[in-house]
């Protein structure tokens, strides 16, 4: 049994982006996804966010939760029932709340990793950096919220960027079982997203050669968003064997 909905805040959520070479990600992804292009590239990044009174909808707001938590997407698209669909699939999560490793991708959707965060916040300026238990997932972000949008983004303008990603709410990420995809969709009532200027950017994911080689990513731009209400909602997960045998 799945909880359909969960209702909270968005603290903060940082989104760090990069432009990444589209014969890359066609060789990473699984079935059905494709790479989302701008520009020629394929868009891929991390999502560090911090979520608060999280809980099912009916219940009150002092009883949620936070925690402190990374994904990291891909901009996708793929078919389905004969429609293109857009979104973005996720490699990995990590979490620092138990209770999201526990319930994650049997309650709720989306299996989690635990990590430790170290968060450090002064004014206008972020620091987060996150190291999973299982020393597979390092992300540190050291950076500042700005008026301007990054001038040598693959994206034109803070509009165009913010639509794109705007686009991409629904997320599938893996699960243990290979193929098979749990989806999830975020709800906003509003949507804003602000530039954010990064000064230093760690990934063991996008700093990893084996998987990007030299000179296939690049930073793009970054962007922040702060204060908003939202939802989370279940999706039904995507199976790539069910979807081959309805294509064949």
């Amino acid at each position: 049994m799945r909880i359909p909905m969960m209702r909270g805040i968005i603290d903060r959520r940082i989104l760090i982006n990069y432009r990444v070479d589209s014969k890359v990600l066609e060789r990473f992804l699984p079935l059905p996804f494709r790479p989302k292009l701008v520009g020629g590239v394929g868009i891929a990044g991390i999502c560090l966010i911090r979520l608060r009174y999280i809980r099912p909808r009916l219940w009150p707001r002092m009883l949620g939760i936070s925690s402190e938590n990374a994904a990291h997407r891909i901009a996708v698209v793929w078919e389905e029932a004969g429609q293109v669909m857009e979104g973005v699939f996720i490699p990995r999560r990590d979490t620092s709340s138990r209770l999201n490793t526990l319930v994650g991708g049997q309650l709720f959707p989306g299996e989690h990793h635990h990590a430790q965060f170290h968060v450090t916040e002064s004014g206008d300026r972020q620091f987060v950096q996150l190291d999973s238990d299982d020393r597979q997932s390092h992300v540190m972000v050291d950076g500042h919220t700005a008026s301007q949008f990054h001038q040598n983004s693959t994206f034109r303008s803070l509009g165009e960027a913010s639509d794109f990603f705007k686009a991409g709410s629904l997320g599938y990420s893996v699960t243990s079982i290979p193929g098979k995809f749990d989806g999830l969709e975020l709800r906003t009532p509003s949507w804003q997203v602000e530039p954010f200027v990064v000064d230093r950017v760690e990934s063991s994911f996008f700093d990893n050669h084996a998987i990007f080689p030299s000179g296939t990513v690049e930073f793009d731009c970054a962007l922040q968003m702060r204060g908003v209400a939202h939802e989370w909602h279940g999706r039904e997960p995507l199976c790539a064997w069910s979807m081959n045998s309805i294509a064949s």
